[in-house]
């Protein structure tokens, strides 16, 4: 046995790009992208990701080098996730909705080669290069244009009267000279980085996530085996690719030869009108996507059941029932941007088929159990000790598996802090239920501590979704002379209520009353058209905390 030792037959590096080639193989005829009236196979698709990579390859990109890009859920997005990464470069997925300064900082940062934009962008992106000092250089832009959009032709724009910011090409040209048989780049090693992702969702200081192929491999297949995706799914667009690579599913869709449904833009009509042109099968998305497709006037059930994965923010239970009762049959998981995707998922029990509906959403509410690629998930207190399963007991959650990232770039000390003693500290607060099930309370950072008690604002604000005129709803502390903090509670109301049917502060105040202890129940309720939101559903709590702070200290609020 001693002698039988690794060798190159059976130590080929594990990457997800593999799944391309084999899905041109099996469903080389079958719709791969469906965008419109566009329509690609699998062995086209594999063909223009070769022609793709080798075109990129041509403009000087090596090994390593990073490149970005800036762009909805159309078929160049889905293209890039193999294309980049085939030329041995690392994919920068960037958020569409960021301002120019962020992705200004993003590009210098991550020091981007390449940038592929989206015409919608294109303004965008520009601007941010005219943020780039004078001694940065530029990476190149090219531009992707869209057959089904009138859109206006490239431009440029000028730095300095000698100097100019452009794009380089477009998106088809560089397909069109690329070679399709191009031997793409396999990696050296497994944990070559093959991602980087930036944090952007509730901060407002994103941090850049790097992660390998071997974990974007193991979190494919672990998403797919614990969804229970079957083969050739047909699978709607609705999460955004640029968050977290989709949760790993451009990987998991070309892996079970399944057809991607693209739609540039979220639209509760046109999501509900392609599910039934095209037989959707499965979606994914933030809690507030389940609320926006459960808000549409005068809905009716789906004809077929839909799977749908929900994950990103804690859904209140209220939103999972209204979801399930349309014919949605929903999935609840949770992850972040630093393990690649969702590595904890509420496993549905048969037994609790057989409770009321209101129990399994809340049930199903709960985060849930580690999934069979990550080795390991708990919630320890400050010392490092595992919190009593009593669902009560607070501490941090913990993990560890395959698919934790390797690190932030170029920040160390950022590194070390969050992966110690064997472990990645999440920076998110739960506790352990009886049954082993993880249940997320709260990010460290937005609990509540008021008069010595620490309150969670996610179980305030599924109280306040229970509300009938609640369309959203975000919990932040507010400064309280008496108390030290209370909660303060930023709502929403839903289109189309009657007079009668709008509550008031002290409406809002007395039904949390009914449902929560008093300690918990908002002192402040602040009425918006919106609550301000990431792309992905996140509602940005610091906006709100910064709202908060300036309305200033509460005086005198007893209970």
């Amino acid at each position: 046995m001693e002698k039988l030792k690794p060798n190159p037959a059976n130590t080929s590096p594990l990457t997800p790009l593999t799944f391309l080639e084999r899905a041109s193989t099996i469903y080389n005829d079958v719709p791969s992208i469906i965008y419109n009236d566009t329509v690609f196979t699998w062995s086209q698709t594999h063909r223009r990701c070769l022609q793709l990579a080798s075109a990129i390859t041509s403009l000087g990109i090596r090994r390593g080098n990073v490149v970005s890009v800036i762009a909805p859920n159309i078929p160049a997005m889905y293209e890039l996730h193999f294309a980049v990464p085939f030329a041995g470069a690392i994919l920068n997925n960037i958020n569409t909705r960021l301002d120019a300064r962020i992705i200004s900082n993003i590009l210098i940062h991550s020091e981007s080669k390449l940038v592929f934009v989206d015409y919608a962008s294109r303004d965008l992106v520009l601007e941010a290069l005219l943020l780039f000092p004078s001694s940065q250089q530029r990476p190149l832009l090219i531009l992707i244009k869209d057959d089904e959009e009138t859109e206006p032709e490239p431009v440029s724009v000028s730095i300095s009267s000698s100097s100019t910011v452009g794009f380089f090409s477009t998106y088809n040209d560089l397909i069109t000279n690329g070679d399709p048989d191009f031997n793409w780049l396999h990696p050296i090693s497994e944990w070559d980085p093959m991602i980087l992702n930036y944090t952007s969702g509730t901060t407002s200081s994103p941090k850049g996530v790097v992660h390998s192929h071997r974990g974007a491999f193991i979190v494919t297949l672990d998403s797919l085996i614990e969804w229970s995706v079957p083969k050739q799914p047909v699978y709607l667009w609705t999460l955004p690719m640029f968050h977290a690579n989709g949760w790993s599913f451009p990987w998991g869709i070309a892996a079970v030869g399944g057809t991607n449904i693209c739609v540039r833009k979220f639209d509760t009509e046109i999501v509900y009108s392609l599910i039934k042109k095209h037989h959707v099968t499965h979606m994914c998305g933030a809690p507030v996507i389940l609320n926006m497709l459960t808000n549409l006037p005068d809905i009716k059930p789906l004809e077929k059941p839909v799977h749908i994965l929900t994950a990103g923010a804690p859904p209140p239970a209220a939103i999972l029932f209204r979801t399930e009762s349309l014919g949605f049959t929903v999935s609840h998981g949770y992850g972040l941007t630093e393990t690649g995707g969702l590595v904890v998922c509420c496993t549905w029990k048969k037994k609790w088929n057989l409770l009321p509906a209101t129990e399994r959403a809340r049930l199903k509410s709960r985060q849930g159990v580690r999934t069979i690629g990550m080795t390991s998930v708990d919630v320890v207190s400050p010392t490092g000790e595992s919190v009593k399963r009593d669902g009560a007991t607070l501490g941090e959650v913990v993990m560890r598996g395959g698919c934790v990232m390797l690190g932030y770039l170029k920040d160390p000390e950022g590194t070390a802090s969050s992966m110690k003693n064997g472990w990645f500290y999440t920076g998110d607060v739960g506790v352990m239920h009886e049954d082993g099930y993880l249940e997320i309370k709260d990010r460290s950072k937005d609990v509540i501590i008021s008069g010595g008690e620490n309150l969670s604002s996610v179980e305030v604000e599924s109280v306040l979704y229970g509300h009938p005129a609640v369309n959203e709803a975000a919990v932040v502390a507010r400064a309280d002379e008496f108390w030290g903090e209370t909660p303060c509670a930023f709502v929403s109301l839903k289109d189309g209520l009657k007079e009668r049917e709008i509550p008031t502060e002290k409406d809002i105040v007395e039904y949390c009353r009914k449902n929560l202890p008093h300690y918990m129940v908002p002192k402040t309720v602040v009425f918006k058209e919106e609550l301000p939101k990431t792309s992905t559903g996140k509602v940005q709590k610091f906006v709100l905390r910064q709202i908060a702070k300036d309305m200033g200290p509460l005086k005198k609020s007893r209970l």
